[in-house]
């Protein structure tokens, strides 16, 4: 017996002056065959084999054949043994022995080697299950997955696409490793829960600060499309027609079905001046259609103040695009240019159609400018007791006659004053059921300029009404279609000023400027916001 050249041990056997070379593989397989599958299954795992959680895969020789042979070493140490002791012994207890032993022997070894092989098996099985359905020891919440988490698949393929992927120049790094942290993130099946790069973190946050380029709307994934919440204020995408709840289904002629929420963004977004063309599943539309929209540098004035002159007399309207930085102080400068009016403001419109939101302390802040007391809302976070946030006891004015307007695209902290403003019954609301967002995300800057959007609280108004499942009901619902769009008309502006000279009092009292300090920048934003 020796060593062959694979490592493995090989016996001779002589047979007529002519040795037949047999390795203890071969033999384990003539002795112990599988089934095709078990037997693809095994050397499957054997060619990609590394340490799991469990142990090691099988190593290379299996470990019943390497018994069998133990035993038979053994067995023919012991009838050596016996040889000696064979001539003192009788005839017929001598043949007995030659006889059985060497068919105890084969019944034991086969026996123990099938047992041991089915075993073997079973664990091998085990662990593949173990390793490529992603399961870890700990159950469902995993505690530290550093630990708990065996990453062996994550690198059995990257190490597979290495080896064979076409084109090996395409295997960047950085881009793969933002994209196993994106597929982690999205495999959450939150549309409010994303990754973000460097870039798109940057695109982001100058988002908030009013200054973008591309068409100028707001998109979120809603059941796995990308849906428009609200096209901004006279931005490209408005002036083209695009309206909230439009499904893009193409940009640019290629399908985006299976595109996420920042890499469709990207798409749309380009050069200043020019086309993008957009697909459009439009609800009541036959058939989609394309609006070519013409891209262009996107400023966001987050709020837009005039008073409106009427034979009625003078009417307040402020609206708001977005909660962002400077919102605040923003509008407290717009009602103290309503104080410095000839005509005393007999009312004030808030307009938060096509508002997708902004900073949750924008919307608590605004509500204090006409709430006297109260909570504005309640945030439920994961664990412990919910967080109530209360205005600060420093109104501008709460009494005036107030009517906020809503549509479709009003959304998250559009839709925290909103609800408010209801619950309270201090003012009506009008126009058409709000977008429906009553969660909370945070952004946490990574290393390398990368962040990290998490959804990590539900919101309710005063009443404890999660809006996430309903939205924001008018108190009067008034529609506006794109034909009074385009008509420019405004029926539902028409009905909240008709409304305040219907419930005006003894007018508007003296503005004294808010003491509170100017809104700081936060790192929350409660929508997801794609321009």
């Amino acid at each position: 017996m020796e060593r062959a050249a694979n490592g493995l041990r090989t016996i001779f056997i002589r047979r007529r002056k002519r040795p037949i070379e047999l390795t203890l593989d071969q033999i384990g397989h003539e002795l112990f065959p599988l089934t095709n599958a078990r037997e693809k299954l095994l050397k499957s795992a054997l060619e990609s084999g590394r340490n799991t959680r469990h142990g090691s895969i099988i190593p290379h020789s299996p470990i019943f054949h390497s018994t069998f042979f133990i035993l038979h070493y053994y067995t023919l140490l012991f009838g050596a043994n016996l040889c000696i002791m064979l001539p003192h012994m009788k005839r017929a207890f001598r043949v007995g022995i030659v006889v059985l032993l060497p068919l105890i022997t084969l019944s034991l070894g086969w026996g123990l080697g099938v047992r041991y092989a089915k075993q073997q098996v079973a664990e091998t099985m085990s662990q593949l299950e173990f390793l490529y359905q992603g399961k870890t020891a700990s159950g469902t919440l995993v505690h530290d997955p550093e630990k708990e988490v065996n990453l062996a698949l994550l690198w059995g393929v990257w190490r597979l696409l290495q080896q064979h992927y076409i084109a090996p120049e395409k295997l960047n790094v950085t881009n793969m490793l933002f994209g196993a942290t994106s597929g982690l993130v999205r495999a959450l099946d939150d549309p409010y829960t994303t990754f973000m790069t460097p870039r798109e973190n940057t695109d982001f946050k100058e988002g908030l600060g009013g200054k973008l380029h591309g068409i100028g709307a707001e998109l979120t994934m809603k059941d796995a499309h990308v849906v428009v919440v609200a096209p901004l204020k006279g931005s490209p995408a408005q002036k083209a027609g695009l309206l909230p709840e439009d499904i893009i289904l193409k940009v640019n002629g290629e399908d985006i079905g299976n595109e996420t929420l920042t890499s469709v963004v990207q798409r749309i977004r380009g050069p200043k001046g020019t086309d993008v063309t957009l697909t459009i599943e439009r609800a009541g539309a036959e058939e989609p259609m394309d609006l070519t929209i013409r891209r262009d540098d996107i400023t966001i004035p987050s709020v837009e103040a005039e008073i409106r002159e009427t034979a009625s007399g003078a009417i307040g309207v402020i609206a708001l695009n977005q909660f962002g930085n400077d919102t605040i102080q923003e509008v407290e400068q717009a009602l103290r240019n309503f104080q410095r009016n000839k005509e005393v403001v007999r009312g004030i419109v808030i307009d938060l159609r096509y508002n997708g939101g902004g900073y949750l302390d924008g919307a608590v802040e605004l509500a204090s400018l006409f709430l006297k007391q109260g909570k504005v809302v309640t945030v439920q976070r994961r664990q412990g007791e919910p967080t109530p946030h209360y205005v600060n006891g420093r109104p501008l004015d709460a009494d005036i006659p107030l009517a906020v307007i809503i549509n479709e695209g009003s959304a998250s902290a559009s839709e925290i004053f909103a609800g408010a403003i209801q619950d309270y019954e201090r003012g009506i609301i009008i126009g058409m059921t709000s977008f429906g967002k009553g969660t909370v995300q945070e952004v946490f800057d990574l290393p390398g300029g990368s962040s990290v959007r998490v959804t990590v609280a539900r919101w309710l108004t005063p009443n404890g009404i999660d809006l996430s499942k309903e939205g924001i009901v008018p108190d009067i619902v008034v529609d506006r279609t794109s034909e009074q769009i385009s008509a420019k008309e405004d029926p539902q502006m028409d009905a909240a000023i008709k409304w305040l000279f219907d419930h005006e009092q003894s007018g508007m009292q003296a503005i004294k400027p808010a003491t509170q300090p100017p809104l700081m920048q936060k790192v929350g934003k409660e929508i997801e916001s794609e321009q």
